[in-house]
C-alpha cells in the first residue's frame, strides 16, 4: 500500500471520496483532467470516459445473460409443449394393446429421440403374449429395482436391455427409465431411450426430466397390470 503526503495512503483517499460523493460535483475539471489507460489500447482515457467504458461493458453482459435468459425461457415452453402433447396422446389412448407401441412412437416423435423401446412383466393374463411383454424378466427386472433414477450414459453393453434398441443402427448413448407402480408392488416395466450420438444421453446429465417421463408413462400402462 503506497502513502503519499503526511502518511495519507490510497485506502484513505479511496475512503474519502465513498464518503464524500458530492467531491467531484464540486471539483468537475477533474473529471476530464483524470488520465487512466485505455483497456483497449496504450492511449490515455478521461475518467469519464474510463466510466462509460465500464458501463458499456457491464451493460454488454447483462444484455448476454438476458438473451441467455430467454433463450432458456423458449427452450423450457417449447419442452413444456412436447411433454404437452405427448401425454395427451397418451392418455387418448384406448387399446390397451396399442398404447405401449404409441406411447414409444409418440416419445420419438414429440423429443426427437432416435431410438426408443419398452418391456413390461406382470401384466394382465390377457396380455401375456403381446410382444411388449417380457415373459422372463429376470436380470432385467432385477436392473429396474436397482435403479433409483433414470440411468444415462455410453452404451458400454452391459445393459442387457439396449438390445431392444437395434434397428440397423447402434445407439451409443442410452437411457434407462425404470417404469414403477404401488400396484406392481415395484418395477413392472422398463423405458429404454437411446441414439447413435455418444453425447445425447450423458453420464452426468440432469434426469429431472426423464423422471417425469418415467412417471407419466408408469401411470398410463399401470392399467395393463392385473386388476
Amino acid at each position: 500500500m503506497s502513502r503519499g503526503i503526511d502518511g495519507i495512503t490510497e485506502d484513505d483517499i479511496a475512503q474519502y471520496l465513498s464518503l464524500n460523493p458530492a467531491f467531484f460535483e464540486r471539483h468537475a475539471e477533474l473529471l476530464a483532467e483524470v488520465r487512466l489507460a485505455s483497456p483497449h489500447g496504450t492511449r490515455a482515457i478521461s475518467l469519464q470516459e474510463r466510466q462509460a467504458l465500464l458501463l458499456r461493458e457491464r451493460i454488454k453482459g447483462l444484455e448476454g445473460r438476458l438473451m441467455e435468459m430467454i433463450r432458456h425461457g423458449q427452450e423450457n415452453t417449447a419442452i413444456a409443449d412436447r411433454l404437452h402433447r405427448w401425454t395427451r396422446a397418451v392418455m387418448l389412448a384406448r387399446d390397451p394393446r396399442t398404447l405401449p407401441a404409441l406411447l414409444v412412437e409418440e416419445l420419438k416423435s414429440q423429443f426427437l429421440v432416435p431410438q426408443a423401446a419398452l418391456r413390461l412383466w406382470g401384466v394382465d393374463a390377457a396380455l401375456a403374449h403381446e410382444p411388449f411383454v417380457l415373459a422372463e424378466p429376470g436380470a432385467v427386472r432385477e436392473f429396474a429395482d436397482a435403479l433409483a433414477l433414470p440411468l444415462c450414459g455410453l452404451n458400454t453393453g452391459e445393459v442387457e436391455a439396449a438390445q431392444w434398441l437395434h434397428d440397423g443402427t447402434p445407439a451409443l448413448s442410452i437411457a434407462c427409465i425404470p417404469l414403477r407402480s404401488e400396484q406392481a408392488g415395484g418395477s413392472f416395466g422398463l423405458l429404454m431411450l437411446g441414439s447413435p450420438d455418444a453425447t445425447r444421453f450423458e453420464s452426468d446429465m440432469g434426469v429431472d426430466f426423464l423422471v417425469r417421463i418415467g412417471d407419466i408413462a408408469a401411470a398410463a400402462l399401470s392399467q395393463l397390470l392385473p386388476r
